[in-house]
This record gives C-alpha cells, sequence and structure tokens, in this order.
C-alpha cells in the first residue's frame, strides 16, 4: 500500500460540480491499494500518517504531527500511485489491487484515521474527481507500508 501524503492549508474534493469533501489545515492523503496489501498495511500506514511529523513547531522544526494540532484530513482512494512507468510510455496498473479488495483496505484506512480522533473527509470510491490543494510548505511525503522496518 502506497500513500502520498501533502501538508495543507485547506483542501476540497468535488465530482461533477457538488462540493462532497472540504478540510482546512492538514493533510490530503492519496491512498493507493496494491495487490497482496493486508489488513496491516492499512492500519500501519494509518498510524503512520496520523503521528507523521510534519507540521512546524514554534521553531519551524517538523515536530507536530496531525494528531497533536487537530490537523483534518481528506482521503482520496487513487490507483495511479501504483503506476510503472518502466515499459513503454503508457503506465501500466497490473499491481493495482482489484477494486473490491483496494475498497475494503481503503475503508479500513479511513476508519483507521476517523478512529484516532481526527476530522475526516473522503473523495468517493472509483470515481472522477477534481481534487482542489492549497499545498503548505509545499510538504509532500510519499510512505509505502513495503518500506515498514520491524524491530
Amino acid at each position: 500500500m502506497k500513500v502520498l501524503v501533502q501538508r495543507v492549508i485547506e483542501a476540497s474534493v468535488s465530482i461533477g460540480g457538488e462540493l462532497i469533501g472540504v478540510i482546512g489545515r492538514g493533510l490530503v492523503v492519496f491512498v493507493g491499494v496494491a495487490q497482496g496489501d493486508m489488513e496491516r498495511d492499512a492500519i500501519y500506514l494509518a498510524d503512520k500518517v496520523v503521528n507523521l511529523r510534519i507540521f512546524p513547531d514554534k521553531l519551524g522544526r517538523f515536530n507536530i504531527s496531525a494528531l497533536e494540532s487537530n490537523g483534518e484530513m481528506l482521503l482520496v482512494s487513487q490507483f495511479t500511485l501504483l503506476a510503472d512507468t518502466r515499459k513503454g510510455r503508457r503506465p501500466s496498473f497490473v499491481e493495482a489491487a482489484p477494486p473490491e479488495q483496494a475498497k475494503a483496505l481503503f475503508d479500513l484506512f479511513v476508519d483507521c484515521v476517523r478512529n484516532a480522533g481526527l476530522k475526516v473527509e473522503t473523495g468517493c470510491f472509483q470515481q472522477h474527481m477534481l481534487v482542489r490543494i492549497n499545498n503548505d510548505g509545499p510538504v509532500t511525503i510519499a510512505l509505502d507500508s513495503k518500506d515498514k522496518i520491524e524491530h
């Protein structure tokens, strides 16, 4: 499972001109589910994102998490994070999970973030969306559950 995290001042998502989610200061998180991903991947990345210290402290250092700063979250499913561009000019998405598996793990990811106590808005699974992002920094961080270090 891969996520792309962007620190924002505000963000929104709409479908067909209808606004379906709006957040203020917080994070936009694009979530890509790969074949072979499991519940533990969603749980791990949700915890990582909620606790990722990418908000500035009084000295301007990345030292505060969304959870500590009461940040808001806009979570959007995005299978294109699994694009394989090594061959040819057209991306291949064969590594992306089938829709049923992807939706179940995306929903689990959303539930985990909500259970942390943050305000959460989402896009709509398998829909064409317009996502407006006012990136703060800009700060953009990619995370992959395969990079998890076991202790």
